[in-house]
């Protein structure tokens, strides 16, 4: 029998997630690769689309298009593979990861590598903004809007449901775990709305867009990329609502519940400092 078909036979995975690679560190797998691969065509694709603007674009635009839809695809396929054989296959066969230890630090350095990427972002609006201020020919909408302070207001409320639903669980309250996690999954859905329809107001009735100048190119930039990173976070989110609903977490396992309650509450902090930076510090002008 070959290394694949003990590994098949024992955790019962399916390719690309067969081969087991030195005994006591788990399983090797190609999933977080896909997923990885996809999401680095996302900014090809945000890079090709940016290309194609202006009187005299360097590509076509359906270029940027088609690499964005397609690397959305292959990262979403990516991504399921990592979580179910990751997670729900784990719970389903009666498996288990121990105390979590390890996904927990995956994690945590996961995080690490979120935090270069809107770091980047950050420092290009902090070098914009030590220049002249507004930008000169610009004209900036109001940004911090009522919507924002309740888009706000609803992330923040967001991640304490879903504190209390994680601690209800350890308390072995499922019921309330479910409650907490289905207020959570709501309020994220609503946030994502509220972005896309201040969206909407930019555009379509401010005039304000993606090649309206630096300061455009930077709001734009940070706040869909942190959209995008808010609507991963649901889909997360979600799958643990459905999980929850099936009764495969218990107090004693719930180590994707953790790792998903990282991402969410790590999502939220970057909104806060998203809204003081980006919000209210280009309102202030001296």
């Amino acid at each position: 029998m070959t290394v694949a078909d003990d590994s098949t036979e024992e955790h019962g995975h399916h390719l690309p997630a067969v081969e087991d690679w030195p005994r006591g560190f788990g399983e090797a797998s190609w999933w977080p690769f896909i997923a990885a691969l996809g999401a680095g065509g996302v900014y090809i694709g945000a890079a090709l689309f940016v290309l194609a603007q202006g009187e005299e674009p360097i590509v076509d635009a359906i270029y940027g298009s088609v690499v964005f839809v397609g690397s959305v695809g292959l990262f979403l396929v990516g991504l399921y593979g990592w979580v179910y054989h990751a997670f729900v296959k784990a719970f389903w066969s009666g498996g288990g990861h121990g105390d979590g230890s390890s996904l927990r630090w995956g994690m945590i350095l996961f995080l690490g590598s979120e935090l270069a990427t809107f770091g980047a972002g950050f420092v290009y609006f902090f070098f914009i903004r030590a220049g002249t201020w507004p930008p000169t020919g610009a004209e900036l909408p109001p940004l911090l809007s009522s919507l924002v302070l309740a888009n706000t207001a609803l992330l923040v409320l967001s991640s304490i449901t879903l504190h209390w639903g994680h601690v209800e669980l350890r308390k072995g309250n499922r019921q309330n775990f479910v409650v907490g996690i289905g207020a959570t999954l709501l309020l994220g859905v609503v946030f994502i709305g509220g972005q896309i329809y201040e969206y909407y107001e930019f555009i379509v009735h401010e005039g304000f867009n993606l090649t309206s100048g630096i300061y455009s190119s930077a709001f734009f930039g940070l706040t869909g990329l942190h959209g995008l990173h808010v609507s991963l976070g649901a889909v997360l989110i979600g799958i643990v609502f459905v999980r929850g609903l099936y009764g495969q977490y218990t107090a004693d396992r719930h180590v994707s519940v953790s790792t998903v309650s990282m991402y969410w509450h790590f999502v939220d902090a970057v909104w806060i400092f998203l809204v003081v930076v980006l919000y209210a510090g280009a309102a202030i002008t001296l």
